[in-house]
């Protein structure tokens, strides 16, 4: 048996960092992990091809030489899945389909075969024995919650890594908080399930081993989860692992309780871990408590992220606006928290409600849904209809995104962050390609580019006040050049063109 497994492609979104990775020559920002990881739950003596259109087009080849096509995908990527069931579909393949998209809407895809929904550990195992005795169903779900010290390392060898600007792997499941519009636990359950640390060792043994250096993403919704395990067992081995190499960064998302650990941050860093993605949301207590945020509620924000900042860990915040407490005042309160504390990566979306959350539960039983979620946090649309008044509401995302991502303020943001921010203790070797994407940076931003001003005074700047974080403030500003090229579209939008 020859299987495809097919990646489809992102759209040009906040996170896809398209704009930035044509600076280091790279062609995506991570691998499909969780197809990686499929493949390796299939018979062995099936024949396997990855192709991540992220990458590199689908060819006809590619699907003359499959019997089978897994296609797994996100609700981002909803647009491209469409166009490749299509194409399987004429070359008369059967299609597996699983993943985030169609978990949680199987029922809008006809073109597919067979659904292999929820964790695979579960569900694949059980399709895999009916498709081989030609009893299948279309469906296969699960509301178990597997043991993933069971989950076999991915298969590296399928992808094409040094297209890649960094790798991935995942050490647990789940999260103990319940945010209203996040369906995180919907999917993985409150209570983190993790691997074991010599399974972490493993993966990232066999990263080194395949060639890698560069940075790796621990993808787990909340790293923090279960913090006995993380100072009792995987941070101190990953500390001895980093001795064993040449060094390598990790970056991963956690809640702001981190700020709380002095010793855990202490250690993280001493890991290897150099950023931090934190949920945010909203610097108001109304929009917390009504999101059921609890975690973030009665604190200083402001303070516990710089207090991350100075322990090592660059702060990547998550930011919302639509929440039914919003009000006019809302976007410069926005603006404010995040000139203010320094979050250089500020991803700020409207609210979307997605299938599967409390979120979703509560605005169709008040008859509030209009349509689809797409996913993408960027494209100025909502799927329900808010309290404020939708065009304020639209124009004030607008409005906020222009301004923190305008070279005078994106500049100003990157030098707060950086007088807090302590020097990590690893971070990713320079190789030709970055010296590369430094001198293509002064042509692109510090010639020819309208924040050429902004450019060269930072630079200077850290020079000058930091000069360790000098590859740092170089990276940062190659970054706002993909938010600016992604924000344009955005806030160029005429009002009544914006998506409902």
């Amino acid at each position: 048996m020859k299987v495809l497994l097919l990646y489809p492609e992102f759209p040009d979104t906040f996170w896809s960092f398209k704009h930035a990775l044509k600076f280091i020559g790279k062609k995506a920002a991570l691998p499909p992990l969780g197809l990686l990881t499929v493949a390796a739950l299939l018979p062995k003596p099936w024949a396997k091809r990855l192709v991540d259109t992220n990458l590199r087009k689908l060819r006809e080849s590619d699907l003359a030489w499959a019997d089978l096509v897994f296609i797994s995908a996100m609700i981002a990527q909803q647009s491209s899945a469409l166009e490749l069931i299509a194409r399987c579909r004429v070359a008369g393949k059967i299609i597996v389909a699983g993943g985030p998209l169609f978990t949680l809407g199987h029922d809008q895809f006809p073109g597919v075969d067979y659904f292999v929904l929820n964790e695979a550990e579960v569900t694949l195992p059980l399709f895999l024995e009916d498709f081989e005795r030609n009893t299948a169903r279309r469906v296969y779900a699960s509301s178990e919650f597997p043991d993933i010290r069971q989950t076999p390392p991915p298969l590296w060898e399928l992808a094409e890594m040094r297209l890649y600007a960094s790798m991935s792997v995942q050490f647990s499941r789940g999260c103990p908080f319940d945010c209203e519009f996040c369906n995180i636990t919907a999917m993985f359950g409150h209570r983190p399930r993790t691997k074991t640390t010599a399974q972490v060792i493993e993966e990232l043994d066999a990263l080194r081993r395949a060639g890698w250096s560069g940075a790796v993403f621990f993808v787990d919704d909340n790293f923090i989860g279960n913090k006995r395990v993380l100072k009792e067992e995987l941070l101190p081995a990953l500390i001895e692992w980093q001795k064993r190499g040449r060094g390598t960064p990790f970056f991963t998302e956690a809640s702001i309780n981190l700020a709380d650990d002095e010793e855990l941050m202490r250690m993280m860093v001493e890991a290897g871990f150099n950023q931090v993605f934190v949920g945010i949301e909203t610097p108001e207590d109304a929009g917390l408590a009504e999101c059921n945020k609890r975690q973030n509620q009665k604190r200083d924000l402001v303070a516990d992220v710089k207090r991350i900042q100075r322990a090592g860990l660059e702060v990547q915040g998550g930011f919302i606006v639509g929440f039914d407490s919003d009000t006019a005042a809302t976007f410069a309160q926005q603006i404010e928290f995040i000139q203010k504390s320094g979050i250089v990566t500020a991803m700020v979306g409207l609210l979307q409600a997605i299938p599967g959350t409390k979120l979703h539960q509560r605005l169709k039983a008040e008859g509030r849904l209009t349509g689809k979620t797409t996913g993408n946090n960027l494209d100025g649309s909502t799927n329900f209809i808010p309290r404020m008044n939708r065009d304020l509401l639209r124009e004030g995302y607008k409005s906020l995104m222009g301004y923190i991502y305008a070279p005078g303020p994106y500049y100003q943001r990157i030098r707060t962050f950086l007088r807090e921010y302590r020097r990590p203790a690893i971070s990713e070797p320079w190789t030709w390609q970055h010296v590369l994407a430094f001198f293509r940076s002064i042509l692109r931003l510090g010639i020819f580019g309208r924040e050429r001003f902004q450019y060269w005074k930072l630079l200077l700047w850290t020079s000058f006040r930091r000069p360790t974080l000098l590859p740092l403030a170089i990276a940062l500003s190659i970054f706002g050049h993909h938010f600016r090229k992604t924000c344009k579209a955005l806030v160029e939008t005429p009002k009544t063109a914006v998506s409902p």
